[in-house]
């Protein structure tokens, strides 16, 4: 039995393990075993991770179908930009980043006292001054890289926290009248979208004052002590001042902001020469300018051939200028792709053709052009008719006219770059923004007033032009219009990227003006009396037959002055940026005394620096000379001491 037992047994496990022991029949089953429970457990992880994300994103995850216009950026794929939430594209609107800008702070504004800003005196000033020096001199005995001199440097801007009259209530102004000011100006322009065209002071201080986690600009840096401060940015917004405040309001606000800004102590300090002023729109903050000339202007042009600017106002080593808001949409590579074989029209403009001052080139070249085929030249209308209108124009066109209108600078000329639109410039003193970074030959056509004129010679010079270049200058034209499209936030080699770029440049040579005029003593005759600066011309004016002048010593009794014919003695912008005598005018100064000079006006006169008048009359002589010193005693003239 015992025998039979255990071949029962050894059959038993014969049959049903026929190749294992009893041993590594218990050790498989407890592998086994353990291995559905681990099973069991990664099963039931993986459906509550699955529960728990779908449950999440219902109730914590925005709705992108609810009528939101993001999801079809993030949806696009021929959109560049990485598809996640958090990465949120540029607002190119003014309007919409302006009503996100309002909403994300507080209906009622309060702003923080500026408290060194208002009656620090003297004190105030020589302790900031102090601060100041100790700073810079520990960063260039320290070894730093981060001052002024060091091409790697950061510019520091100290945003002045002004009261909410200047800054947020005339925000809201526009924001809630918006839909209102739809007014036309005397020139026909709608004043919402002039407003727009010159937004440019709001598109700068929004993008400083945001978080610093929130920018992508890293060569520019806000701080919060004046002595740790480069420059100084005031956030006044002089255009929507100038368009929505009744006239004399309009004029108190700005008596208010000066007075306010010229008791800062960093502005006695330096007298405003590392302050930024945007006064974008060539009328804004007129009548009190004079009082600021030595404050850095960012302007859309420096014409001072009509009633803009004043001689002696605004130059390219002080100043800077930027390119207005675009009009219309971008046109990028897959927009320029699509519409090369629409570009059936040779050349396309589409504005006013009545315009003052150089803008009268407009209606030469409207009765030139009328009627040549493959041109469109035709009046413009206002609203977003007259904007799609001309977007369309312009996107079925290779070139794109862009004549003078009251001032040498035109919105038109920046439409017509991002419509990838080959912009045909007749502006004979334009002056263009970023011209020390960008090379504008790749992009536009620079053609004279007197060759566009003649009969049948801008037409026959369009046409002569190859296609392999049309297309380089094309290609070019998607590139660069980057440079131009204000956004939020403000992104790297936009044109507020450029704007820091070139006044970083401006940094050493503004830090040598404060010095200088903090140690020159008044009866200095190292004082700048007299400056042979070039005007804002890129073509020379005819020689100048009249000039009130004095002989040297050695030609002339001393101190003695005359009125004579000197044709052919000066040629205006024919002095080099650095010159500062007058005297290279074969042995001719120009008459003036240590505190000033007799400065020649556009008016035909020659008038104190402050603004006397009349003193001596002579023909008109334009700016070529400008002075920047005090007012002449009474408008007598006296020898300059050599």
């Amino acid at each position: 039995m015992a025998g039979g037992g255990k071949q029962h047994g050894a059959s038993s496990s014969s049959s049903v393990f026929p190749f294992r022991t009893p041993r590594a029949v218990s050790s498989t089953s407890t592998a086994t075993l353990l291995a559905v429970f681990f099973s069991i457990a990664m099963s039931s992880l993986i459906f509550l991770f699955f529960f728990s994300s779908t449950s999440s994103s219902s109730r914590c995850s925005p709705d992108l179908n609810r009528g939101n216009h993001l999801d079809a950026r993030f949806s696009d794929p021929a959109n560049p930009r990485p598809k996640f939430p958090t990465d949120s594209p540029p607002e190119y609107s003014f309007v919409v980043s302006l009503e996100n800008f309002l909403a994300s702070r507080p209906s009622t504004s309060q702003v923080v006292p500026d408290l060194t800003g208002e009656d620090g005196g003297d004190a105030a000033v020589e302790a900031l001054d102090g601060a100041v020096s100790s700073r810079e001199a520990d960063e260039l005995f320290g070894g730093g890289a981060s001052g002024p001199w060091s091409a790697l440097s950061v510019v520091r801007v100290y945003v002045y926290e002004m009261p909410a009259k200047f800054t947020y209530d005339l925000l809201r102004l526009f924001h809630d009248t918006y839909k209102e000011t739809v007014n036309l100006t005397s020139n026909g322009s709608p004043v919402h979208r002039l407003i727009e065209q010159h937004s440019v002071d709001y598109w700068l201080w929004a993008d400083l004052i945001s978080p610093e986690s929130k920018r992508l600009l890293k060569n520019v840096i806000r701080v919060h002590r004046q002595e740790e401060a480069d420059l100084f940015y005031i956030p006044f917004f002089t255009t929507i001042s100038y368009f929505l405040l009744e006239k004399q309001q309009c004029k108190t606000l700005y008596r208010e902001a000066l007075k306010w800004l010229t008791g800062q102590p960093a502005w006695q300090r330096s007298g405003g020469r590392d302050h930024i002023l945007p006064v974008h729109h060539p009328w804004s903050f007129k009548s009190v300018r004079r009082l600021m000339k030595k404050a850095i202007w960012l302007l859309p042009d420096m014409d001072s051939t009509g009633n803009w600017y004043k001689p002696g106002q605004v130059w390219l080593e002080k100043d800077l200028i930027l390119p207005y808001v675009p009009n219309v949409e971008f046109c990028d590579e897959k927009c320029l792709l699509e519409s090369q074989s629409q570009r059936n029209i040779l050349l396309f403009f589409r504005g006013r053709l009545k315009r003052n001052a150089g803008g009268k080139i407009r209606s030469k070249l409207g009765s030139e052009l009328h009627g040549v085929d493959g041109v469109i030249i035709e009046e413009g209308s206002t609203g977003e008719a007259g904007k799609i209108a001309a977007q369309n124009g312009m996107r079925k066109s290779i070139f794109c006219l862009c004549p003078a209108g009251d001032t040498p600078s035109s919105a038109r000329l920046f439409d017509a770059i991002v419509s990838a639109c080959i912009p045909v410039v007749v502006s004979d003193e334009l002056e263009l923004p970023f011209e020390g970074i960008l090379d504008y030959r790749k992009i536009a056509l620079f053609v004279s007033s007197s060759d566009a004129v003649k009969p049948g010679w801008l037409i026959k010079f369009l046409k002569s032009i190859d296609s392999g270049r049309i297309r380089e200058m094309q290609l070019n034209l998607s590139k660069y219009s980057r440079h131009f499209r204000y956004s939020s936030p403000s992104q790297p080699l936009g044109p507020e990227d450029l704007t820091w770029r070139m006044i970083a440049g401006k940094l050493v040579n503004i830090k040598l003006h404060i010095r200088r005029s903090q140690r020159v003593v008044q009866e200095s005759r190292s004082l700048c009396t007299c400056d042979c600066r070039r005007a804002n011309l890129t073509t020379p004016l005819p020689l100048n037959p009249f000039i009130l002048i004095r002989r040297h010593s050695s030609q002339r009794r001393r101190g003695q002055e005359t009125r004579e014919s000197r044709r052919g003695l000066i040629k205006f912008g024919s002095c080099s940026a650095g010159e500062r005598s007058c005297r290279a005018f074969g042995g001719i100064d120009v008459i003036m005394r240590p505190a000033g000079l007799l400065r020649c006006g556009g008016n035909g006169s020659l008038s104190e620096e402050g603004g006397r008048r009349g003193a001596r009359r002579v023909p008109r002589l334009g700016d070529g000379m400008q002075g920047e010193g005090g007012d002449v005693d009474k408008g007598r003239a006296t020898r300059r001491r050599n």
